[in-house]
């Protein structure tokens, strides 16, 4: 049997357009016959599906959900092209069905690392490969590109969900999970209110430890940079320096903000008072960091001449 190479792949997926993977089982399929391959594709529709993967999806919907006993909480985003799509029961079925395979997929891996070994990125993928046909399926059946972005996980005693701009129950614009640690009865009328507040503040950071040296390096560095201690004695500008770092933990870090419902404490004394601690959190934005490509009328007109 003919060996499936890199090469082959690449030359299989720049004929197709198809994924990496869909072009190395169509090879493993077809005895590494590159002909025999593409038109496995075409039988199974990938060809289809993938030749509007060039095509930017920035619409979709956000969906979290926790586990029935309350410790998993896991986030999805599922893109389309259009916002029309995401109106359509089809598309939110498939959020529904994703999110759900998510959790399980999660709570099979078990992981609490909360992002520090590389059980995040392996559960993607399995989710990915779980829900890889359904999401061909309805490509084929609606015809706009769509994709699974992204999912994370946090877990704790007890985890609380908040969706925003929500299009449906539980799909919207914006989703939170917020996992607590400690008196489950109380954490069950503050989980909430967190997770509105993060949806509101957008913190980068769950707690100062979290937070990468280099970015308060950075922010000294600019802060100085600025000219704000110019002139000032070496003991006044440490003061504006330590005020400023203190300054950038209240707006970037969650336990350091002003709570919002509270703006007198902060959210770690607020959790301090609900006898609960943060265990972790995920904040998704719909399209966050995706380049929106925009044609105008003029564009359309000469791609249908050329």
């Amino acid at each position: 049997m003919a060996e499936v190479t890199a090469k082959l792949i690449q030359e299989l997926r720049e004929m197709t357009s198809a994924g990496m993977m869909d072009c190395k089982a169509a090879l493993t399929e077809c005895a590494a016959n590159i002909q025999d391959a593409a038109d496995w594709l075409r039988q199974k529709g990938i060809v289809k599906a993938a030749k509007k993967a060039d095509r930017v999806a920035a619409a979709g919907l956000v969906a979290p959900a926790v586990s029935e006993d309350g410790t998993l909480g896991v986030v999805v985003e599922v893109n389309a092209e259009t916002d029309f799509v995401a109106k359509n029961e089809k598309f939110q079925k498939l959020v529904g069905d994703v999110v759900q395979t998510a959790l399980k997929v999660y709570g099979e891996c078990g992981c609490t690392c909360d992002g520090v070994c590389d059980c995040d990125e392996k559960c993607f993928s399995k989710l990915n490969d779980a829900m890889g046909d359904e999401v061909k399926n309805l490509i084929a059946t609606i015809g706009e590109n769509m994709n699974i972005r992204r999912a994370s996980a946090v877990g704790g005693d007890a985890v609380y969900t908040y969706v925003h701009n929500a299009l449906v129950p539980g799909m919207g614009q914006i989703g939170v999970i917020v996992a607590l640690n400690g008196d489950i009865a109380k954490s069950a009328e503050i989980g909430p209110k967190i997770a509105m507040h993060i949806a509101a503040n957008k913190p980068e950071f769950g707690t100062i430890a979290e937070v990468n040296p280099e970015s308060v390096e950075r922010e000294k560095k600019v802060f100085i940079e600025s000219g704000a201690t110019a002139g000032k004695p070496e003991m006044v500008v440490e003061k504006m320096v330590a005020g400023r770092i203190q300054k950038y933990y209240s707006e970037s870090v969650l336990t350091e903000q002003p709570f919002v419902m509270d703006p007198d404490k902060t959210v770690k004394a607020v959790l301090a008072d609900a006898g609960v601690t943060l265990a972790g959190f995920k904040y998704f934005l719909l399209g966050e960091g995706i380049a929106k490509r925009e044609d105008n009328l003029a564009d359309e007109v000469a791609k249908m001449l050329g």
